[in-house]
């Protein structure tokens, strides 16, 4: 499992008002492109977003749900990438004096990504993860779009 957590320099309910905003989940989550609502109302558990994944000249449509949410503090994510399978993404956000220490843990689910997971695997999610919270911490600490 890919853990890494960031201190970021603004409160838990700030952090929380960006993940709860499924449109603006493009502009924190590396790799993903125009994020819009499809089911449910997001954050709420079975709400979903699809985005776009572009590679290089290639646009994959892909999905994303919510499968747990504590309002505030938790949000549970699977992303569901297509041919690589789904994955869960657990953020935690944790009040860290006036700060806000998040929290994230990703592992594999099903297909490809499951079956090919292993410890280079693992290295790049840590750097999709460092990427992705320093996106978060830009926007939430008053940089706006990453």
């Amino acid at each position: 499992m890919a853990v890494r957590h960031r201190l970021i320099k603004a409160s838990p309910a700030t952090v929380w008002e960006v993940l709860a905003d499924g449109r603006r989940y493009s502009d924190w989550v590396v790799g993903t492109d125009s994020s819009e609502p499809r089911e449910g109302r997001w954050p709420q558990e079975a709400a979903s977003i699809g985005y776009q994944v572009k590679l290089g000249p290639l646009r994959i449509g892909n999905e994303t749900v919510v499968r747990h949410c504590e309002e505030g503090s938790v949000l549970e994510l699977e992303a569901h990438a297509g041919p690589l399978g789904t994955a869960r993404i657990a953020i935690e956000l944790r009040p860290w004096g006036e700060d806000c220490l998040v929290v994230v843990d990703e592992h594999p689910l099903q297909g490809a990504g499951g079956a090919l997971h292993n410890a280079g695997f693992e290295l790049l999610i840590q750097l999709r993860h460092r990427a992705m919270l320093a996106r978060l911490a830009k926007i939430c600490e008053g940089g706006g779009h990453a």
